[in-house]
């Protein structure tokens, strides 16, 4: 079977380093950054998606708070996160029993394959779906789609595994069972609400479905 796993909620906490990214960015284009419990909406949309409202779509700005987030995760912000508890028992079961992974992620390449490449299990991962840094859409029912297509596997015998809305609505976009998980940044609800197949609070849980 093939698994598509979602990076940011899925496999890392990255809310450290996107929140201290968002409020560099925001304090360089002279705004103020939102609290807390707003910033932890900011993890699964693109940036541009995030930063347009609170800088009145205005395109030089939200462009200057992009580059502003980029350059800080450049130097630190890739390095901010932890994987979660379970993640690389998961990762390891799933590979012995010769099922095949990819990320399917938000995050752009170039941040996601940095990350991606020093985590410990990387080797585990055959592709990385994410999008260019210039997209301003999330564009996961896509990437999921190209997924489709590169390893020829059929809907039927392929997952999403994420934590917010957007894993669930690509997976039923393209028919994929849509896998989401408790411990990232979504709920039950918003995970139900996009159409997911099972919800999980545990990674050994997904090994019934494996």
């Amino acid at each position: 079977m093939l698994f598509l796993f979602d990076l940011d909620g899925t496999i890392i906490d990255s809310e450290v380093g996107i929140f201290a990214g968002i409020r560099h960015a925001m304090a360089v284009v002279g705004a103020p950054a939102p609290d807390d419990e707003a910033l932890r909406a900011w993890i699964g949309p693109p940036l541009r998606v995030s930063f347009a409202p609170l800088l009145d779509h205005d395109h030089d700005r939200v462009e200057a708070a992009v580059a502003a987030y980029s350059q800080r995760f450049h130097d630190v912000g890739w390095s901010e996160h932890r994987v979660y508890e379970g993640i690389p028992e998961l990762i390891a079961a799933l590979a012995a029993r010769g099922h095949r992974l990819a990320i399917v992620t938000s995050k752009t390449r170039a941040h996601a394959e940095r990350i991606i490449e020093h985590l410990p299990f990387a080797e585990a991962f055959e592709r990385v779906y994410a999008p260019g840094p210039e997209t301003a859409r999330s564009e996961k029912a896509e990437m999921i789609a190209a997924a489709l297509s590169d390893f020829e596997h059929l809907e039927s015998d392929a997952f999403m595994v994420g934590d917010r809305r957007y894993d669930m609505e690509g997976a039923v976009a393209n028919g994929v069972r849509g896998i989401g998980v408790l411990w990232g940044f979504g709920d039950r609800e918003e995970l139900d609400k996009a159409g997911a197949w099972k919800v999980i609070a545990t990674p050994a849980e997904m090994l019934a479905f494996a």
